[in-house]
């Protein structure tokens, strides 16, 4: 049965959002998507679209991936934008259809990455856009898949930051569990038409935990500028090449990959009292300065949180703390990759 087949795929989004700020709804809706039947539309997610004959020289020379390995269009990457001193503006998921290069990235960012990317296309054949058509939606479980009527044997030819067209639109799958699936105004038309009772709508706020237990970071404006990609496990997922050419910051990425000058890392936490994106992290080995910066939060129970945080690596021997008089400590948790292996690029 239809979930209020009258409502737009938006509004119900909307609902879903508004719903998990009640403690209980927002819980429900984190053991749906642990239980693999969820549904979540990105709305905390845009697009950017980047086409043109020089749409591919334009990104290599940008981003911190090698944007060549997207020329079959059967994959996606993560990646980042960086200022000339190597701090991270934005961290993307990437792919490439139709000869036109898309760019998942953090909603409050959107308008500025487009606007600054635009600003260094001078005479290169590109157009740099940010695509209100286009909907990127989660989707965690075969059920999620059987409500939206999208053959499990298709997706899971979708391995991690793989690649499958399907009915609806582009499927990606995410390391991890799940898959992002990316649809126009007309597939995200059908998507809410076949919205069923065998997968719940969840926030994309509820969504992020996804990614927390997945070590993906999401830049958004309370990080921006704040870490070197490495910092942010970039190169552990993929998103950092370091056999391309030049790029902003690339110096000083190749000089924190070779010199061994990297002493912060993100780190899977959990905690007990809230915290804000950006809020700043404290240890007893560094008195009164700062050692680190909280990078996604999720509430999982009813005092427990679990997130991803950039700190030093020395001073887990001490303690982290949210808070300089070392009251609020934060527990290292598994990430699922090695903090010491990176990964072929």
């Amino acid at each position: 049965m239809n979930l209020d087949g009258k409502l737009t795929l938006d509004a119900r989004a909307q609902r879903a959002n508004k719903d998990a700020a009640e403690i209980n709804v927002h819980l429900r809706q984190l053991e749906a998507l642990r239980a693999g039947a969820a549904i979540s539309v990105l709305d905390n997610r845009k697009i950017i679209q980047v086409a043109g004959e020089d749409a591919e020289a334009f990104l290599q020379g940008q981003l911190s991936s090698d944007v060549r390995e997207l020329a079959d269009e059967n994959r996606a990457q993560y990646s980042s934008y960086s200022t000339a001193k190597g701090r991270m503006l934005a961290s993307f998921l990437v792919w490439r259809s139709g000869g036109v290069y898309s760019l998942a990235v953090s909603a409050d960012l959107a308008d500025y990455v487009a606007k600054r990317l635009s600003m260094f296309v001078l005479r290169s054949k590109v157009k740099v856009s940010i695509a209100d058509n286009l909907t990127l939606i989660g989707l965690a479980g075969a059920a999620a898949l059987d409500a939206l009527a999208i053959e499990s044997a298709l997706a899971a030819s979708a391995g991690p930051r793989e690649m499958v067209g399907v009915e609806l639109g582009l499927l990606i799958g995410l390391p991890g569990s799940g898959w992002a699936l990316a649809v126009d105004e007309v597939g995200a038309e059908r998507v809410g038409e076949r919205l069923t009772d065998g997968a719940s709508l969840i926030s994309s706020g509820v969504w992020d935990w996804r990614d927390i237990d997945a070590g993906i970071p999401w830049v958004g404006l309370a990080t921006q500028e704040q870490f070197v990609p490495q910092m942010a496990n970039m190169e552990l997922i993929g998103g950092v090449s370091f056999k391309k050419g030049c790029y902003p910051g690339q110096e000083i990425v190749a000089r924190s990959q070779y010199l061994g000058k990297l002493k912060r890392r993100l780190f899977k936490v959990a905690f007990k009292q809230p915290l804000a994106i950006g809020a700043k992290l404290y240890s007893p080995s560094v008195a009164g300065q700062s050692i680190g910066m909280v990078a996604a939060v999720c509430q999982v129970a009813s005092e427990q949180y679990e997130g991803l945080a950039v700190v030093q690596f020395q001073a887990w021997e001490e303690g982290i703390y949210a808070d300089e008089a070392h009251t609020i400590r934060l527990e290292q948790r598994n990430l699922p990759y090695s903090l010491n292996e990176g990964l072929e690029n």
